[in-house]
């Protein structure tokens, strides 16, 4: 498969994530504009795609701020962005529902739901105009499953399949497909960060934490990045995805 000719939009451009998308999006021939709340760690994941020879630059944007995405659609006017990857998240709080805040709530869905939201609102018509693109919202697997203690996430992970199966609705017949890609636990920071507090919360080792977490997948492990990146690529190279939603989680769905 080959991307060559097309300018694909990653947001959450400077997390491992989106770094592993860009690589593996530049490594097949897209052109990649990488976002971020800041430019530092977008510009150091654009360094990595340039030193592999590809093509990428960065913006600046807050997706959950419409006037911050508005100026971003605007900065890329000029680029012929047909492929979106939206991947920006947070991961919130963990602890117990009635523990939580209605602002840490709110922050969630903010960057989470409303933020894919904007974004496909500013770039989907250009997309619709031209007949063709691409757009891939980054959910969870723990939008399907239960995930004590992280009610924010899951439900705002759920609520970005619902967005997705109706978007695909919607821009299917202008020849856009929308997808989602449902990663289980990605082995990285953010994880070593839930890691370290549900061990608190709970009073294990963070060693016993990840054991226990990794254990309910069919596989016995947690998924690696450019496992994720190669997913996307994966999807990518199926036209006739459109509404669907693809669960990489060695298996985390699976019955006990």
């Amino acid at each position: 498969m080959t991307l060559r000719g097309r300018t694909a939009l990653v947001t959450g451009g400077g997390g491992p994530l989106g770094r592993a998308f860009a690589l593996a999006l530049a490594g097949a021939g897209a052109r990649v504009v990488l976002t971020g709340r800041s430019e530092r760690a977008p510009a150091e994941a654009a360094a990595r795609v340039t030193e592999r020879g590809g093509a990428a630059r960065t913006a600046v944007c807050d997706v959950a701020d419409p006037a911050s995405v508005a100026r971003l659609a605007a900065e890329l006017v000029d680029e012929d962005v047909s492929l979106l990857v939206n991947n920006a998240g947070v991961a919130g709080p963990v602890r117990p529902l009635v523990d939580i805040e209605p602002d840490e709530w709110d922050e969630v869905f903010a960057v989470n739901v409303r933020g894919v939201y904007l974004m496909c609102r500013a770039f989907l018509p250009r997309m619709i105009a031209a007949g063709r693109g691409d757009i891939v919202n980054v959910a969870s697997v723990s939008g399907k499953r239960p995930l004590l203690n992280r009610t924010p996430y899951t439900a705002s992970k759920m609520a970005l399949l619902g967005l997705t199966r109706t978007l695909a609705g919607e821009a299917g017949p202008h020849g856009v497909s929308v997808n989602s890609l449902s990663p289980g636990p990605v082995r990285g920071p953010r994880m070593d960060r839930n890691f370290r507090l549900t061990a608190e919360l709970t009073g294990c080792s963070v060693q016993e934490a990840e054991r226990d977490f990794a254990s309910r997948a069919a596989l016995g492990r947690l998924v690696e990045e450019d496992e994720v990146a190669r997913a996307l690529l994966a999807m990518l190279a199926m036209p006739g995805l459109c509404g669907a939603d693809i669960d990489l989680s060695a298996g985390m769905i699976a019955p006990a």
